[in-house]
């Protein structure tokens, strides 16, 4: 079965996060979906499917070592890269859109190309920011993440847990230096969060060495087998949530920029929107740059 891996989330090799795909998974049974992915390594791996729907471009599997998700980002998003740059959903022009079906519903996705060769991927989240339970206190996370209580909030702002698909709690840290100290202990994590109703935990922090929409940020998903990953779309979406729902513009597009992976040595971009009318949040986008790293067969063994 034919493969191809690529960064997500970068314009260049060895940077972003890492993504094997299977363009055609038709020939692979499902009881090999997961040990495949355990055999990349990846934080996730996609498999592809044709559509189920008339307006469908492609039904998409994603999985992580941990098991099948619903929606994430980086797979959405390099899928899609994949899928144009190497033919297997011809390009139309500079810009092309797809439809992917995922467990979460239909995911548009639109490839901006420059002179044939896709350059960035943006996707629209099917649904709308979804708000969960009060989270831990304050003291309880700063004691799973190694910090300080003092550690955990910016400008009056606290956690929350917000899904888009996927639901993740964001823990806004007062400043770039709490997100680099920022170190899980899991046995903490394991008595007050595995349970919880958004056991990912996703820190930020302004950094304003670019705007004052540029931001810092870390993702940390045990449960889920990844310790830390290097760029997390399906969270950076419900971040776009949070910061739109707080902002104080009322109507428009709001736009930021996120920096996550530097800590891994993995450095990543990825670039959030969110529009609002009369104070309500409409839409959701996040979007990047993706390469391709590699290309390759697997073969499988017989099942059965």
């Amino acid at each position: 079965m034919r493969y191809v891996t690529a960064d997500v989330f970068t314009d260049r090799p060895f940077g972003g996060n890492q993504l094997a795909v299977f363009p055609d998974a038709r020939g692979i049974a499902e009881e090999l979906l997961l040990p495949i992915t355990r055999e990349f390594n990846f934080s996730e791996v996609t498999f592809c499917y044709p559509p189920e729907t008339p307006a469908g471009t492609r039904k998409v599997r994603i999985f992580t070592p941990g098991g099948e998700l619903q929606f994430a980002g980086h797979p959405t998003i390099g899928t899609a890269h994949v899928l144009v740059a190497t033919g297997e959903v011809p390009a139309t022009g500079d810009l092309t859109t797809l439809v992917f079906e995922e467990g979460v519903g239909p995911v548009p996705v639109r490839v901006r190309s420059a002179g044939g060769t896709p350059v960035f991927a943006q996707l629209s989240t099917a649904t709308l920011p979804e708000i969960g339970p009060p989270p831990p206190s304050r003291g309880m996370l700063a004691e799973i993440l190694s910090l300080d209580a003092n550690d955990i909030g910016f400008g009056g702002q606290g956690p929350q847990a917000i899904s888009v698909g996927h639901p993740f709690l964001l823990i806004p840290l007062r400043d770039v230096s709490a997100v680099k100290r920022a170190r899980i202990r899991v046995e903490k994590w394991e008595q007050t969060v595995r349970a919880y109703w958004a056991p990912e935990i996703m820190v930020f922090a302004v950094d304003g060495t670019e705007s004052p929409t540029h931001l810092r940020a870390r993702m940390f998903a045990p449960g889920i087998n990844i310790p830390e990953d290097p760029a997390t779309g399906s969270a950076v979406a419900c971040l776009a949530g949070y910061l739109a729902q707080r902002s104080a513009e009322t109507s428009g597009t709001l736009r930021w920029t996120v920096d996550q992976g530097i800590e891994m040595g993995r450095p990543s971009r990825l670039e959030i929107e969110a529009d609002k009318h009369m104070g309500a949040v409409t839409a959701i986008r996040v979007g990047g740059a993706s390469v391709i790293v590699s290309e390759g067969t697997m073969t499988l063994p017989a099942v059965g």
